[in-house]
């Protein structure tokens, strides 16, 4: 026996030199490779004098692709080297002031530590006994965010990979609700969908998000389910018109089963009159989800906080910390006004969660979630709570409102930029409009281009849309530490561009972005 235990040791040691794990043994290793990890990191943050380097997936590929997986292994060392042309060069810098694309925020470097912290002890949120006080964690952000929401006592929630999969939790929330009061409960999960579920209709605005028309299509309800209401002059969705679209459903034989508004547009960042879509959605029994997965940075807003207090009236939010809390990705949350909701994705296993345990009060997530395996995501939002506090969370949102609404103004005085809107929140829609006289398709070329070369430049990360049918660029304003100087700067880098263009060759031309002729939508 001693010989065995001896061998045992011995191939032990070999496996550790070869493989190291996370373990005792391993912890050196893990220190060494973590601070040569972030070194590199920290390194490529300041070395970063420019948003992204202009890469396409034709100067990229040839590298990945000359990588052998099967080949000998070159240690850590080397496969960092190797990480350099791979990802950190070509990379997109959020933290850049002239990184003014999507919905990507930098991220608070409490957060950042806090991953590295989840990843080494690598805690699976599913059920308690993988968990044990991460599950409390999780629970008690939960609650803390439900009531900075406004929700009761009975609220309750799950985090998420992010705002999709809100959405679609939400969405399957609805549908059970409604199938549970005509059927009975669980009637889906036993039988699946009844006749009648080729006539249930959510009611969502226009531009509300297309993870929205993609649950629906998921659900087996088909994208064809979501009914398209009108908005308003100041993009938000149209209350008078929302009742009206129900109520012509119903007229048609249709059945409501919900109302979605959106606390924070993708595009306009506008915010959807709540409280008139709770009217119309109690009035006629439906579940309204708020989809507020920009929008929620105003629950911690000093300046704004109370324009949350409309939350209050929603069955389900969608949260994504990521977004608006300067998380990184990935920290999002479904929160629901009433816990005992998420009962409808229940499914017990006696080798996981079984019926008893929970009869017994163990507090397994996965009771609560789509999802078995699930990381500790909420550790980040804890860590940066109680590192800088939530006060200061919501000043960082706010400068980013602030920042768009100063740039708006500066684009006013500027002619050549046909602006759509008065920002909301943090962003911009608007054009650049150097000749009225220039045709729609020149336009749109035009601003194509714009957008392309200050990409293939690395000068700048501006985004782009369509409104009815015609192209738009937008600006996300998320970073807290740009300054209207440097905004200009990006105004200026956009007319020059747009002047460049207009000279070079004033016919429309095809652009190639991101690896395809016409930019696509967030």
């Amino acid at each position: 026996m001693a010989y065995e235990s001896a061998q045992y040791e011995t191939a032990g040691t070999a496996c550790r030199a070869a493989a190291p794990i996370v373990n005792r043994p391993g912890s050196a290793t893990l220190a060494a490779q973590s601070h040569q990890a972030i070194d590199r990191v920290v390194a490529a943050i300041e070395g970063a004098r420019r948003p992204c380097d202009g890469a396409r997936p034709s100067d990229i590929a040839p590298r990945i692709a000359g990588v052998s997986l099967d080949g000998p292994a070159i240690g850590f060392d080397a496969a960092l080297d190797e990480l350099g042309p791979l990802y950190l060069d070509p990379a997109i810098y959020f933290h850049h002031p002239r990184y003014v694309a999507h919905l990507n925020c930098p991220v608070l470097t409490s957060a950042v530590a806090a991953e590295m912290i989840a990843a080494g002890i690598n805690t699976s949120m599913d059920t308690w006994d993988q968990s044990t006080g991460a599950t409390l964690i999780e629970q008690k952000l939960i609650n803390w965010t439900a009531r900075r929401a406004g929700l009761g006592v009975d609220a309750d929630g799950i985090f998420t990979s992010g705002g999709t999969q809100s959405n679609l939790m939400a969405m399957l929330l609805a549908r059970e609700q409604h199938a549970a009061r005509r059927y009975g409960a669980g009637f889906i999960q036993r039988n699946g969908l009844p006749a009648e579920a080729s006539r249930w209709r959510i009611f969502a605005s226009e531009i509300s998000h297309f993870s929205i028309a993609k649950a629906a299509a998921v659900l087996g309800l088909g994208e064809r389910a979501v009914v398209s209401v009108a908005v308003d002059e100041q993009w938000r969705m149209d209350a008078d018109a929302l009742a009206g679209a129900v109520a012509e459903a119903e007229a048609a034989g249709e059945i409501p089963i919900a109302v979605v508004a959106t606390f924070g547009t993708t595009d306009f960042g506008s915010l959807d009159d709540v409280a008139g879509a709770a009217r119309v959605a109690r009035r006629h029994g439906l579940w309204l989800h708020v989809d507020a997965a920009y929008g929620c940075g105003l629950l911690v807003s000093p300046t704004r906080g109370h324009e949350a207090r409309v939350l209050a009236a929603a069955d389900s939010i969608t949260v994504d910390y990521h977004k608006a809390f300067f998380q990184p990705v990935a920290c999002s949350a479904l929160v629901v006004a009433r816990g005992a909701d998420l009962g409808h994705v229940t499914h017990h296993a006696d080798y996981l969660n079984p019926a008893e345990a929970a009869a017994a009060g163990t507090p397994d997530q996965v009771n609560k979630s789509l999802q078995t395996t699930r990381r500790f995501d909420a550790l980040k939002l804890w860590m940066s709570l109680r590192t800088v506090g939530a006060e200061a969370i919501g000043t960082l949102f706010d400068r980013g409102v602030a920042l768009a609404r100063t740039t708006y103004e500066r684009m006013l005085a500027e002619p050549r930029f046909d602006l759509l809107h008065s920002p909301e929140l943090g962003t911009i829609v608007f054009r650049f409009r150097p000749d009225l006289a220039l045709s729609a398709g020149a336009l749109d070329a035009l601003n194509d281009e714009i957008r392309a070369d200050l990409a293939r430049r690395g000068e700048a990360m501006v985004a782009a849309t369509r409104v009815h049918g015609r192209r738009y660029l937008k600006f996300t304003l998320l970073n807290a530490e740009t300054t209207p100087a440097q905004m200009a700067e990006v105004l200026a880098l956009i007319i020059h561009a747009g002047e460049r263009r207009v000279a070079a060759q004033p016919g429309p031309q095809l652009s190639i972005v991101g690896g395809s002729e016409v930019a696509t939508h967030e």
